[in-house]
């Protein structure tokens, strides 16, 4: 089944070049699936137009041209209340794990957020207890201990946000993570246990996952296919092993040979 339909998206922003307006385009006619179940890797060097994509698939950029269904729904064109259910079933989990945190509000305030935004249509009990319960659910299956309801941000290393990221991302049960560049700002055993932790989370849940990364290692050996973006544009697609095994373009060469293995994925 698939879960979100790409077709030919494009991406233009103005700019200034002295005296006269120009138009940058940083994603340009892309079209890709998802197929439910999957991991698809999207790879490309920074400024290829990744993250770009995934912001225009989760609503939060209009594309300049193309369409962009989820479950069906071309979110361009969907009411609010599409684009409220919609928006339950696919999360982001961003590169930075502090920031994405407000640094104001406790562990237990940052997790039951989701379900006091859209509880009730979802047909949660949004009392206090029984949203406490369920936070203490979602951090043991991030590897996280009920005492860590009280604290606060700060009080965390960057792969203990992290977790308490991803548990934010699956408290309405969604089944798309757009998951960008989520181990980047970590030091490599840390995303390596991060990573690890995705796929099991996966493995538990039945998620769907777009993978967005620098590191054709990395993607490798989370996904299904993979998505070679180079200056905006999908320059190669194909199956994970047979990709990396024989790539077409010479970008996709340059990309497995500039990036290391990853260690301690397993």
């Amino acid at each position: 089944m698939t879960l979100v339909e790409v077709n030919s998206v494009s991406k233009d922003y103005p700019r200034r070049a002295g005296l006269r307006s120009e138009v940058r385009t940083v994603v340009e006619d892309v079209s890709l699936a998802i197929e439910a179940g999957e991991t698809l890797g999207l790879v490309g060097e920074s400024g290829s137009g990744k993250s770009t994509l995934a912001r225009m698939i989760l609503g939060l950029v209009e594309p300049t041209r193309g369409a962009i269904r989820v479950e069906g729904v071309d979110i361009a064109r969907a009411s609010p209340a599409e684009i409220r259910r919609v928006r339950r079933q696919m999360q982001p989990v961003f590169q930075d794990p502090y920031a994405a945190l407000n640094p104001r509000m406790t562990v237990l305030d940052i997790v039951i957020e989701p379900w006091k935004i859209h509880g009730s249509e979802a047909g949660i009990d949004t009392s206090r207890t029984a949203l406490r319960t369920r936070a203490v659910e979602l951090l043991r299956q991030v590897g996280m201990e009920e005492s860590a309801l009280a604290r606060h941000p700060h009080q965390f290393s960057g792969g203990q946000r992290q977790r308490i990221n991803i548990a934010r991302a699956l408290a309405l049960r969604p089944r798309l993570l757009i998951l960008d560049e989520p181990v980047s700002a970590l030091d490599v055993s840390v995303g390596a246990q991060i990573v690890n932790l995705l796929r099991d989370l996966q493995s538990e849940h039945g998620l769907t996952y777009l993978f967005i990364s620098h590191s054709m290692p990395l993607v490798r050996y989370l996904s299904t296919r993979i998505a070679v973006m180079q200056s905006g544009r999908l320059v190669e697609m194909g199956e994970a092993e047979e990709l990396c095994a024989r790539p077409r373009e010479g970008y996709t060469r340059q990309l497995i040979a500039a990036t290391p293995e990853l260690p301690g994925v397993a």
